[in-house]
């Protein structure tokens, strides 16, 4: 239930930016594609950051978790993750 309570208020808080900056919902796909591209990325700084903060691997976790996130399972890399 935490996690529907959270997307609708994370859906409510980009409703809000999208009148704000007087975009239409549902917005044109240029546009929308772009913002979730961002919303992808921007899942990834806070980890991003406590990683280069404490020294631990960036560049193993850009290759890794972090493309697994924002790519996705891309072709050719189901052997890797299913083994």
């Amino acid at each position: 239930m935490k996690a529907y309570l959270l997307s609708i208020a994370a859906g409510l808080l980009v409703g809000v930016v999208y009148s704000l900056l007087g975009v239409r919902s549902p917005a044109p796909p240029m546009i929308a594609l772009v913002g979730l591209l961002g919303i992808l990325l921007g899942e990834q700084i806070v980890p991003l950051a406590s990683r280069f903060v404490t020294k631990n691997n960036v560049a193993q976790f850009v290759m890794t978790e972090c493309r697994d996130h924002v790519l996705g399972r891309l072709p050719g890399d189901a052997d890797k993750h299913d083994a």
